[in-house]
């Protein structure tokens, strides 16, 4: 498909590196236009833009913010629908990760964490709710294993990744039926870059995954594509993908 007015138009926030940019390649390979939002990315953003709007003329094309500010969710969200007129699917993938233990946590870190991991998402999905409902959409959150079973010493995190679950389950209850919303909640995939994990870490985690071994952001990927364009029958639930880690957390 080539024509957007036909083809599904899918919003993936923090869409420029990592997970993000391999969901955005992987709907783009099934044939939707892509919105691809950013926060402090942008070269990388214009840079995987160019590269799937030169497979499909148009297809592709990048909305920056902070999506933790007020306003921006509504500014990101009427910027996609100007420039496609519709949207059919948005993927909340953007966050921030990092520690937050008790005694040290001051607003910086509250407004950080949640704004990313919460209070985007809410935002974003109430801007684009009356879009979606008229396409008879779907929403994808990317959750955590850790929503379920706190991460020692990111307690922001673990908190703000909880909100997003129970907010997964409330928008498939207010949305439904015209909306779908449902969530991926990751294991071990794309290890943190600062080195907050290191080495012998790593390999604990792995030790108690029933895979024995780390995923992939294709594996996430694919499981976005699965709940956005075939699972019509499936709203509300997280599905963990994560090896078998949180049997054993």
């Amino acid at each position: 498909m080539n024509d957007p007015a036909q083809a599904p138009v899918i919003l993936v926030t923090g869409a420029a590196r990592r997970v993000g940019a391999e969901i955005a390649r992987n709907l783009h390979d099934a044939g939707a236009y892509v919105a691809l939002h950013y926060h402090r990315s942008a070269e990388e953003a214009e840079r995987l833009a160019a590269a799937l709007a030169a497979a499909r003329a148009g297809s592709a094309f990048t909305v920056g913010g902070d999506l933790g500010e007020d306003g921006v969710p509504e500014q990101v969200a009427q910027a996609v629908l100007d420039r496609f007129g519709r949207i059919d699917g948005l993927v909340n993938n953007a966050s921030s990760f990092f520690p937050t233990e008790v005694g040290r946590i001051d607003r910086a870190a509250w407004d950080d964490l949640i704004g990313s991991n919460l209070k985007g998402p809410l935002f974003l999905s109430q801007a684009l709710a009356p879009a979606l409902r008229a396409a008879r959409g779907a929403i994808v959150n990317i959750v955590d294993i850790h929503a379920e079973q706190p991460l020692r010493h990111y307690l922001l995190y673990s908190v703000a990744k909880s909100g997003l679950a129970g907010l997964t389950r409330a928008l498939a209850l207010e949305l439904a039926p015209e909306v779908r919303v449902n969530g991926v909640s990751p294991g071990p995939i794309d290890w943190p870059e600062d080195g907050q994990f290191p080495p012998e870490e790593r390999e604990r985690i792995v030790a108690h995954t029933l895979l024995q071994r780390t995923g992939s952001p294709a594996d996430i990927a694919r499981t976005v594509r699965f709940l956005l364009f075939d699972a019509p029958y499936v709203t509300g639930q997280i599905l963990a993908v994560d090896g078998g880690r949180s049997i054993r957390l």
